[in-house]
């Protein structure tokens, strides 16, 4: 999977764009601008992929030259900082988040993973210089409410919205994988398995591999595939919430909280 990285463009100017500080008007009566750009641009991730994109195709989209997207935008780097900051402000954000933190951080874990789902290019986007636009800012500020006055340090508070954020992140491209390979391939993963279960049965030696017989027999009859994305995503989700909660106790200097059945 080809990776684009945010954060190339030139700073002053992607961030003059991100908060629309400074927009140049259109030369076409307001035909154009940054807005239609960049909504024309996810339109076209969502659809072929992040490879597909390319000031060129946005344009064509648009039909217009493609100098005509220059005079708003400067580059495909400013672009996809301004794509992403776009779709993080697809999800509402309450002033008060409801429950305590552990409804709090699962509830963004799923709106997280959401997104990714409804935009699967933000997989192929590294965000480690992330575009510090209002959208980001506002995201930041809410996943850190999550936790705030329970006992956390500011570190350990920004250590554990990384924490969920990149286990969602990790966690939902299975989910997308196997989305997919069904739209690619024609078969779904139930297909797929029952397929390959006859003739695996046959190969499958439980005496040379006993353990991986016995549990993959009893998960790919539960799950009816080689794995269930959506239970996979559930369970990791739990016991990473799991060791938040002994972080937070330990930090109150009580017992470690017994773990919910999940």
């Amino acid at each position: 999977m080809n990776v684009e990285y945010s954060g190339t463009g030139d700073p002053a100017r992607s961030l003059a764009l991100l908060w629309r500080t400074r927009e140049k008007p259109s030369r076409k009566g307001g035909e154009l601008s940054v807005d239609r750009i960049v909504r024309t641009a996810i339109e076209i991730a969502d659809t072929d992929g992040l490879a597909a994109l390319s000031m060129r195709r946005v344009a064509e989209r648009l039909q217009v030259g493609t100098m005509s997207l220059y005079t708003h935008v400067p580059g495909k780097g400013e672009l996809l900082d301004l794509m992403l900051d776009t779709v993080y402000g697809e999800t509402a954000r309450p002033p008060e988040a409801p429950g305590g933190w552990r409804a709090r951080l699962e509830l963004i874990a799923r709106e997280n993973r959401a997104l990714y789902l409804r935009h699967p290019w933000l997989l192929q986007v590294a965000t480690t210089r992330p575009p510090l636009g209002p959208n980001v800012t506002a995201k930041y500020e809410y996943e850190l409410r999550a936790v705030d006055g329970v006992g956390l340090t500011d570190l350990e508070m920004d250590g554990v919205v990384t924490l969920v954020d990149g286990y969602v992140h990790g966690a939902v491209r299975g989910a997308v994988e196997s989305a997919q390979a069904a739209h690619r391939t024609g078969m779904t993963d139930e297909q797929w398995w029952r397929a390959h279960t006859p003739y695996l049965e046959k190969v499958m030696d439980p005496r040379r591999f006993p353990t991986a017989a016995r549990v993959g027999t009893t998960a790919g009859q539960e799950y009816q595939g080689p794995s269930n994305p959506d239970r996979a995503f559930e369970f990791g989700l739990a016991r990473i919430l799991d060791g938040v909660a002994v972080l937070i106790a330990a930090r109150a200097g009580t017992p470690p909280p017994t773990p919910p059945h999940g």
